[in-house]
């Protein structure tokens, strides 16, 4: 006997949904009959806000992070250090940077980090872009503020190397416990990042 599924469009649209980040299989379901059953037209402005969103953001052209001019507010706002310079992996590292208030420079976004394992070779990361800011903008110091674990490592040698020449201080942000942390929840990376970034009272 022939099990009953439903429509050919409504499994292909389950299909699609199952594709972004977080939804599994049951959410996907939940979501695809919300968008066929809702009597309002909010599926309809969903699609236009996602269709409207696609076209209007892009890379900004200097930093990477998200933007709708050929330069991001960021990189527009002349109040900003314009020597001091902030190197992540991603542009959705930038906002909770941002989130603290505690910098006022500007930043790089490379795009992801150094990875074999995942076929991610230095070219295929915005590091030529990097090179070129450093040379056409001369800032005072380069903060990298990459992952710390062994890509993130990795990537962050790699650009040391690559701009150690230039006259330009390079630093990292601090490793260590988050606040409310306790020791016994700490690995051995960050309880070693946190005794060797200590500072003196």
């Amino acid at each position: 006997m022939k099990r009953t599924e439903y429509p050919v469009a409504l499994r292909e649209l389950i299909a699609q949904l199952r594709q972004m980040p977080g939804v599994g299989p049951r959410s996907a379901e939940r979501i695809a009959l919300w968008i066929v059953q809702a009597r309002a037209g909010q599926p309809e402005a969903i699609a236009a806000a996602i269709s409207q969103t696609r076209a209007a953001i892009h890379p900004c052209r200097q930093c990477g992070f998200f933007a709708t001019a050929e330069v991001c507010e960021i990189c527009a706002d002349d109040s900003r250090v314009a020597g001091l310079l902030c190197v992540v992996e991603q542009a959705t590292d930038i906002l909770p940077l941002e989130k603290t208030s505690a910098f006022r420079g500007r930043y790089h976004s490379l795009g992801g980090r150094i990875s074999p394992l995942d076929r991610v070779a230095p070219e295929d990361l915005r590091i030529a872009e990097l090179v070129a800011r450093v040379e056409r903008d001369s800032p005072n110091e380069i903060i990298f503020a990459l992952a710390a674990d062994v890509e993130g490592e990795a990537t962050t040698h790699y650009l040391v190397d690559l701009l150690k020449d230039y006259p330009v201080s390079l630093t990292r942000i601090a490793h260590g416990l988050p606040a409310g942390g306790g020791l016994e929840s700490a690995d051995e990376l960050t309880l070693s990042r946190a005794l060797q970034g200590r500072t003196k009272l």
